[in-house]
């Protein structure tokens, strides 16, 4: 039978000719997971070779690996059933964690002391609890079909595993890139009104919004009277027809839906854009590319709307330009969460801002940072305890 091996880019493929199947000749071709050089990619080339000589199909089901198989539920059953984003998410966490570890065992050799031992390296890596949640979701969701409806193992060996606590430790100020009030004096400096990241900036640092909600906002949603911005869709990319475009969805979760009060300041810089937007909509006429569905309030000046890669790409911008400073959209919302807690603001009144689905997230992961609020009462104690 023929067969052989190829490099793209950094990975190793195998293929072989399976003959002539129902009148017509046909290759099969697959990542050989795990190969990092030419002969390991031989070495698993052989060997699938030899499964689909002993089994007459590519996968002999009682020698399908996990790496097979996963490659399998992906098609079947997350590109069919998963948003794409979700997609992307396993895909990358089935091809850094579980298949470099678990990729090459027999399916019928995955029992609960091998999984267990690696759910624990995982929690010894250190990584985040909500990694470790996903790659348990992974490995439970798809073995648990290897049981039923495909009757590849007869019991789910994730079903005897235990997520370990790890010493987690909290998030920190660098970790979360939370700029101090210089760094945003020195970005506001930059950041002219010219400049093209000039209204996401100010959206961001005003309210806190995550990048597919601004770029999902529209003017309708803006209500100058009251001062209120309303979040109720995100901007998200999803496979259509076959190609990956950027539409617009519901929010992460019901408590993504929410109304945000605003001050005069962003309320002022809106109006100017939305002046300057019918002004440029008149200089390019039937060049002006709105979309014919969505007023959309983050635009260039041609009338494209921004997507999450634009803003992307703006701040990537802004730190070649030499700030100096570690920054991305993504900390304007850990930012403004911040500086509203160290400023006295409820945390149940921050939690709806950011439309956290729990006042604990939110304490969780900003109040631990705020030194203000721990000196804040200990002067409030003090100036008690001279009265006693």
């Amino acid at each position: 039978m023929k067969g052989g091996v190829r490099k793209r880019g950094n990975t190793w493929y195998y293929y072989f000719d399976m003959g002539i199947v129902e009148g017509k000749r046909k290759k099969v071709e697959r990542t050989a997971e795990g190969a990092q050089t030419k002969a390991e990619a031989e070495a698993v080339l052989r060997r699938k070779i030899l499964e689909y000589e002993n089994a007459g199909t590519v996968f002999k089901s009682s020698e399908m690996t996990l790496h097979d198989f996963l490659a399998f539920w992906q098609k079947e059953y997350v590109e069919l059933k998963l948003k794409p984003n979700t997609q992307d998410n396993y895909r990358l966490t089935i091809n850094n964690h579980i298949l470099p570890h678990l990729g090459n065992y027999k399916l019928k050799s995955l029992t609960p002391h091998v999984l267990q031992q690696f759910m624990n390296l995982k929690v010894r890596e250190g990584l985040a609890r909500q990694t470790l949640s996903i790659i348990r979701g992974i490995l439970s969701k798809s073995l648990n079909q290897a049981v039923y409806p495909y009757k590849y193992i007869n019991e789910n060996p994730m079903s005897y595993v235990e997520l370990m606590k790890n010493k987690e430790r909290k998030p920190t100020k660098d970790d979360l890139k939370i700029q101090s009030k210089e760094n945003l004096r020195f970005l506001n400096e930059r950041v002219t009104e010219n400049h093209p990241f000039y209204l996401p900036f100010h959206i961001g640092l005003h309210c806190g919004v995550r990048v597919g909600e601004l770029c999902a906002l529209e003017w309708k949603h803006v209500n100058f009277e009251e001062m209120t911005i309303e979040i109720e869709q995100q901007l998200t990319r999803e496979k259509i027809e076959g190609k990956y475009k950027w539409v617009v969805s519901p929010p992460k979760s019901v408590s993504g839906y929410r109304t945000i009060p605003v001050g005069s300041s962003l309320m002022n810089i809106l109006k100017k854009e939305k002046i300057k937007q019918k002004e440029n909509k008149l200089k390019y006429g039937k060049s002006y590319l709105q979309d014919p569905e969505h007023d959309f309030v983050c635009k260039k000046e041609n009338g494209k709307h921004y997507t999450p890669n634009v803003i992307k790409y703006q701040t990537r911008e802004l730190i070649r330009g030499k700030l100096g400073i570690d920054f991305n959209y993504h900390s304007l919302r850990h930012t403004h969460a911040t500086m509203l807690i160290e400023n006295g603001t409820p945390i149940k009144t921050v939690q709806k801002r950011l439309g956290h689905s729990r006042s604990a997230v939110t304490e969780d992961r900003y109040v631990h940072l705020t030194q203000k609020m721990a000196r804040d009462a200990a002067d409030i104690f003090d100036s008690i305890a001279r009265d006693l």
